[in-house]
């Protein structure tokens, strides 16, 4: 392997390793706007479970996926970490939002959660997406559920507010994303009434072993139910870990003990296990 002169690194990088970062941020960004460019994305669902009886589905999320040059389905993971701030990110929200509306529209039966950035509020064609829909069925909005992370709603808190203050007299439920991940105050769950959150997965993976992830948990529900919020847990992969969430009080489960994200719409296969059943 040759050596790597400095004249071989990128202006602005301060090494070898920033500029292979810098390379990878690079191909990420071109490989989303190619997929957006050329409508090669698909939503990936996943679904929400009842933790009570009647222990069916509450809701399904959809992750934006996108298609690489060779057709090979790329998770959000792999890319969108490199594209919160940029506006393919923005654009690839509208995506997300446009394929999740149609979705409704076709299965009248299921409702479903949407991510979305917080810097795309201001974004004039996602505004656009959400009315063209909503004009033509007010409904839809009964069904959709727009997840915000708390890292992301912190970015533009008065933003934020305003939005939720005008789409959830709509119908349009919000969810705090990633909730426990950062520093969100009481006086923050106050100013935004969200109407449900979803407990990080770092803090659930594992929990029924880990006294101090448990001690944590417990005090994120006990603050969610202080503000009547739905509390969702993601990240569920044993049953252990599901008995425990359940018996301290989680409304709904979420993770791969119940399914992962697949492309194909799981509400298909369940409707056909029902009629052959």
């Amino acid at each position: 392997m040759r050596d790597v002169k400095q004249a071989d690194v990128p202006e602005g990088a301060d090494s070898p390793l920033d500029a292979a970062v810098a390379s990878r941020d690079s191909s990420t960004v071109e490989m989303a706007t190619e997929a957006v460019k050329h409508k090669q994305c698909k939503l990936a669902f996943q679904p929400v479970m009842q933790a009570q009886p009647p222990f069916g589905v509450a809701f399904y999320e959809g992750f934006i996926r996108v298609l690489d040059e060779t057709g090979r389905v790329i998770p959000a993971r792999d890319f969108m970490p490199q594209l919160e701030n940029t506006p393919i990110g923005r654009d690839l929200d509208c995506v997300a939002l446009e394929m999740g509306l149609r979705t409704l529209v076709r299965n009248p039966d299921i409702r479903l959660s949407i991510n979305m950035s917080a810097r795309s509020i201001g974004y004039a064609r996602y505004s656009r997406v959400l009315e063209r829909f909503l004009k033509k069925d007010a409904g839809l909005g009964e069904r959709l559920i727009l997840e915000i992370s708390e890292s992301s709603a912190m970015t533009v808190p008065e933003l934020v507010v305003d939005f939720m203050d005008r789409l959830q007299p709509r119908g349009i439920a919000f969810a705090l994303d990633d909730f426990g991940a950062s520093n969100f105050s009481f006086r923050q769950f106050r100013e935004f009434l969200f109407d449900a959150a979803k407990i990080d997965g770092q803090f659930v993976r594992g929990i029924s072993t880990n006294p101090d992830n448990q001690a944590l948990v417990r005090a994120l529900i006990a603050v969610a139910r202080e503000f009547e919020i739905l509390v969702t847990a993601e990240s569920v992969e044993t049953r252990e870990d599901a008995e425990f969430l359940v018996a301290n009080g989680v409304d709904c489960l979420q993770g791969f003990l119940f399914g992962a994200p697949t492309v194909s719409a799981p509400w298909t296969r369940e409707n056909n296990n029902k009629t052959g059943s």
